[in-house]
Parts: structure tokens; C-alpha cells; sequence
């Protein structure tokens, strides 16, 4: 495990913690592992009914670290986040994720892999893969589609841009916002609420409620993470990240 994931189990349910606010929880490839190792671990411990995760200091989490990104190879059947891919989108286990402050990239993405997700009135959203020249991950690019319809998906992706925790609520990302006060107390008591249920059922409603989309899913991450390494070594990338690096608003008008 890493200092930046913290794990504790109470009442039944597996707390997941992001705590990295420094970097308002990016992740890094070491957190990638201490989710994947944890959630491993929630499925495997039978005292344990329901997966919770949340972030910490105002932030759920604000993608993947760019830096750590660039220091080595991230993509592969057994990556770090491939693994932890893997582990969230294949969880037999309900997961609750309650998300304060900011949700972008992976940090938004990994909702769609939750069965019920709950937000802050204050928290923010965005898929700017397209921005950083990359591509959607995380089998987004088949979840969100099916999730809002094309049309909605498109806006999302194609642009970019942050959306407000209504409109995630709109879409379907999130099941209900809270002040930010009630947040915390309210998804917990739904996980409370799912660790009380008779837990062979739950597991069994969960998996004939993901069956028909469970290989579309592997099919969509298989399909994603083949271009995602290309772009990650694309001009525009590049151009991309050193404008981040920079502070300044990429140029893309060079490229074809």
C-alpha cells in the first residue's frame, strides 16, 4: 500500500480513502496498485459487504498525475492501472463512491464502474481526454453513450469542459447531491443500507444487473487502451502536457 490510499473496514464495509491533497489526489502508479491490492482484498474478505470510496481536503481526484505518467510505460495487460481497471469494473462487491471537489479524468470515469455514486453540491467534473490529445478510458466510451445517450456523451468528451454536479445527476453519473456538510454522512448510510442486505443476493443482482455489459466493457478498455498508448506518445500529447508543464493554453493548429 501507499501513504496516499487509506483503507479501514467498519461496519461491514471496506472504506477507501484518497489522500494525496497536495496534488488534489492525482493519481500515481502506486496508487493505482493500492487500489487495485485493496479492492482485491474487500472481494476476497467475506466479513466484508460493501466497497466504499471517497476522496479527502476538497478534492475526489483530479485524474492521473501527468509527471508520473511520463516517468515509464503505464498501459499493459498487468499495469498498475490496468489492474486497477480490472478490479473496479469486475467487482463482485457493491461499490459507494462519494465524490467532494473536483472528479476529472480517471477520477470521473471510475464512477461509471460504482453502483451508487453520490456528490457534493460543490464537486466538479470533466473528461478532458481529448484536450490533453489523448483518448476516453476506462470503457467510457461505451458507458457514457449507454449511460446518456450519444449526443450528451459527445459534449462531454468532444469538449471537454467542467460540468456541475446537477448536471452529472442529469446524466447519470450520480444517483442524488448533498451539501457538502451531508455528503459523507448520507452515501455512508447507503453503504450501511447495502451491508445489511442478505449478501449472496446483492452480489447475485449486481451481476445479472452488469451480464450484458460486462464483455462490451472488456471489449470497450481492450479497444481504448490500444490507441491510448499511441497518443500518449502523439505530437498533440506532447504538445499537450508541455502546455500544462507551462501553464499555458496548447496550440494545436500545426497539427492535421
Amino acid at each position: 500500500m501507499t501513504e496516499h490510499i487509506l483503507v479501514q473496514t467498519e461496519a461491514r464495509i471496506q472504506k477507501i480513502q484518497l489522500k494525496r491533497p497536495e496534488k488534489k489526489n492525482a493519481l500515481t502508479r502506486a496508487m493505482y496498485s493500492a487500489l487495485a491490492e485493496a479492492i482485491g482484498q474487500g472481494e476476497a474478505d467475506d466479513d466484508i459487504r460493501a466497497i466504499f470510496i471517497t476522496g479527502s481536503d476538497g478534492s475526489f481526484s483530479s485524474g492521473n498525475d501527468i509527471m508520473d505518467f511520463l516517468q515509464g510505460p503505464v498501459l499493459g495487460e498487468n499495469s498498475p492501472v490496468s489492474q486497477f481497471l480490472a478490479a473496479i469494473s469486475q467487482a463482485k462487491k457493491p461499490i459507494v463512491a462519494a465524490v467532494n471537489g473536483v472528479a476529472v479524468g480517471i477520477g470521473a470515469t471510475m464512477l461509471l464502474h460504482c453502483d451508487l455514486v453520490y456528490a457534493a453540491e460543490s464537486a466538479r467534473f470533466r473528461l478532458p481526454f481529448v484536450n490533453l490529445g489523448l483518448n476516453p478510458e476506462a470503457g467510457s466510451s461505451y458507458l457514457l453513450p449507454q449511460m446518456m445517450g450519444y449526443h450528451r456523451a459527445a459534449e462531454l468528451v468532444l469538449l471537454g469542459d467542467f460540468f456541475d454536479a446537477d448536471m452529472a445527476r442529469k446524466v447519470g453519473i450520480v444517483n442524488a447531491v448533498y451539501t457538502d456538510d451531508d455528503l459523507l454522512e448520507n452515501a455512508w448510510q447507503k453503504a450501511l443500507q447495502l451491508a445489511a442486505q442478505p449478501p449472496a443476493a446483492l452480489r447475485l443482482a449486481k451481476s445479472l444487473l452488469k451480464r450484458s455489459s460486462a464483455p462490451a466493457i472488456a471489449e470497450a478498455m481492450r479497444e481504448e487502451g490500444k490507441h491510448f498508448a499511441g497518443r500518449l506518445q502523439s505530437p498533440e500529447a506532447a504538445e499537450a502536457m508541455q502546455a500544462f508543464m507551462e501553464r499555458r493554453k496548447p496550440d494545436f493548429s500545426r497539427f492535421k
